[in-house]
């Protein structure tokens, strides 16, 4: 009998089969489980993230798993660099498929101490960044008629938390862009969905000391953290054909947290 391979390829068995699909901080955390996880689903994988050597690292392990990948340096706050990178992606793939709006950064303070330089860099990674993106794909896809804008919210965008001003205003204004993306792009046949994830092992938590996570964990029902790729298989879903009627829609995936 003949060895099974996980070789993507294009077989069209896959849930992305030949998908090109782009995705920002793709180099760690999150944003590189849902690149592997792509990868596995047989989609074409565009990491962008901003440094050259993580970018490179993630598309060997992309490629690792049979997947075709690329890898471009990408500032999501530099609008000539993101259309630079869009051009090149059409350029040699002729398509955009899906959009994975991943990158986030967090600059916590009360509001008493926050600086305007926290809180305008968490506005324009988080917020500003994730429409650059967005805008930058939209007429290919539409063109197209067809393709898939994933937002990265957070709980934090619906419930807010303490210290994180500017992280809850881009988390909430995202959920804002998904919802109105949705009505202009949706009759165009590109649908536009949001993930809000709750707190998940990721290098984000890693000035928290292990008191607070343990804590952290006893008030989810299921009693951990989540595992970046346990956000990763939802953006799978959404991206796939299998969510063909999902859109506008904001998936918290939390463990129960909020309940």
């Amino acid at each position: 009998m003949p060895a099974i391979s996980n070789t993507p390829s294009n077989n069209p068995s896959h849930r992305l089969a030949s998908k090109v699909s782009l995705i920002t901080g793709a180099a760690q955390g999150i944003g590189l489980a849902t690149a592997l996880k792509f990868a596995r689903e047989g989609a074409i994988v565009i990491v962008c993230d901003i440094k050259q050597a993580a970018v490179d690292a993630a598309v060997a392990q992309c490629r690792a798993l049979g997947a075709e990948a690329e890898g471009y340096v990408m500032d999501v706050t530099q609008r000539e660099m993101i259309d630079a990178v869009v051009a090149q992606i059409k350029t040699k793939f002729g398509r955009i498929d899906v959009l994975v709006n991943n990158a986030g950064i967090t600059q916590d303070a009360r509001l008493q101490k926050m600086t305007l330089e926290q809180f305008d860099r968490v506005i324009d990674v988080n917020l500003r960044g994730v429409f650059h993106c967005a805008q930058a794909v939209a007429d290919t896809m539409v063109a197209q008629g067809s393709g898939v804008i994933l937002n990265a919210s957070s709980v934090v965008g619906i419930y807010g938390n303490f210290g994180q001003t500017n992280y809850a205003a881009t988390k909430f204004g995202v959920i804002g862009f998904t919802k109105t993306w949705s009505r202009e792009l949706g009759p165009k046949g590109v649908r536009v969905n949001a993930v809000a994830p709750g707190f998940i092992e990721t290098h984000i938590l890693d000035t928290i000391p292990e008191k607070v996570l343990a804590e952290m964990a006893a008030h989810v029902p299921l009693k951990r953290l989540g595992k970046p790729e346990e956000i990763a298989n939802v953006y799978a879903f959404l991206a796939s054909d299998e969510a063909s009627y999902i859109n506008g829609t904001v998936i918290e995936v939390s463990g129960g947290m909020t309940v």
